[in-house]
């Protein structure tokens, strides 16, 4: 950051035809070309922090083509490309045909990108042991949520791998385009939609010894770009949601608000269930940037924990997981 004092006070501009030329008052002159203040205006900047690919939000239908790529060519050949494009598009894809190993998973998400340690540690193998005092580490049904609520800034990216099930049945995966969600919200309520973009809800992870995690403030459920506007983060979980920082007399209209986006994740018009299967592993990514305006070998996951919610119906028997957080 400059210092006050050394910051120039008196420029004189003029154009040219080509551009806009600066006399600052030391005599230095600057040429800026046109090019340059085109590629910074508002419309210009939103379509570059779009990205290479654009956003197709998504419901149920999906099923019919869920967003796929072969794990050897992700490793080999041009599938870390259409990965990131099918991720930036769908908010989720599975990565096929990889070894139903920890090994190979961990691998393959640190050829990615780093992986985000967290209280979980970093890359993480479990079953539902109650290790962790989560809900993930047990065998009941979740409904559609974020992870991280209660980190200030929750990872971008997360990656499961269903590496085995035995002696029991159920536990299939749920998941829901969060964007498509809260359109559906501002078309059906747009109040609704206004207070859940505005008021900051609290969260919280305090279920293991030593560990108490709050974000530095409260967060709105419906993140925006402050300088664009658009939809950049949706922020869900029941389990994890603290206080709601609003004056009480406003505190019914958030529930209203909140019940009525809660219906909407739960309509199973807008669920995409599948089973996961060793060797398929789902993952769900955000990218640098993203916003939006209004047989057994065989599935991997990965899933962009902005956009995405993820849930599972209950299961019995033992299951083992693994994966991990990035950016």
């Amino acid at each position: 950051m400059n210092r006050k004092s050394s910051v120039l006070r008196q420029i004189s501009p003029a154009t040219n035809g080509q551009g806009v030329e600066a006399t600052f008052e030391d005599g230095h002159v600057s040429f800026f070309p046109t090019e340059a203040f085109i590629n910074r205006t508002t419309a210009q900047t939103q379509e570059n922090r779009a990205g290479f690919a654009p956003v197709k939000t998504w419901s149920a239908g999906v099923s019919n083509h869920p967003p796929t790529v072969n794990y050897v060519d992700v490793k080999t050949g041009p599938g870390m490309a259409d990965l990131m494009r099918l991720i930036r598009e769908y908010g989720f894809a599975f990565i096929d045909q990889m070894p139903a190993t920890p090994e190979a998973s961990e691998d393959l998400l640190r050829s990615i990108g780093p992986i985000r340690d967290t209280h979980y540690g970093a890359f993480y193998d479990f079953t539902s042991d109650l290790s962790s005092k989560d809900t993930a580490y047990t065998a009941e049904a979740l409904e559609p949520h974020t992870d991280n609520t209660y980190f200030t800034e929750p990872a971008g990216l997360q990656a499961l791998h269903m590496l085995s099930h035995t002696g029991g049945s159920g536990g299939e995966s749920s998941l829901v385009d969060g964007f498509a969600a809260a359109e559906q919200l501002y078309r059906q309520d747009p109040k609704a939609y206004e207070i859940l973009s505005t008021t900051g809800v609290h969260a919280h992870a305090s279920g293991n010894d030593g560990v108490n995690i709050q974000p530095s403030q409260a967060i709105p459920t419906l993140v925006h770009d402050k300088t664009l506007g658009v939809l950049q983060q949706v922020r869900w979980n029941n389990a994890d949601r603290g206080g709601v920082a609003t004056p009480f007399e406003d505190l019914k209209d958030w529930y209203d608000a909140a019940a009525q986006f809660d219906g909407i994740l739960s309509d199973l018009k807008n669920q995409y269930w599948f089973q996961l299967q060793p060797g398929k592993m789902l993952r769900k990514i955000i990218p640098l940037c993203h916003a939006y305006d209004i047989g057994i070998a065989d599935m991997r996951k990965v899933f962009d924990n902005w956009r995405v919610l993820h849930g599972r119906a209950a299961f019995t028997g033992k299951r083992r997981m693994c994966g991990g957080y990035s950016e």
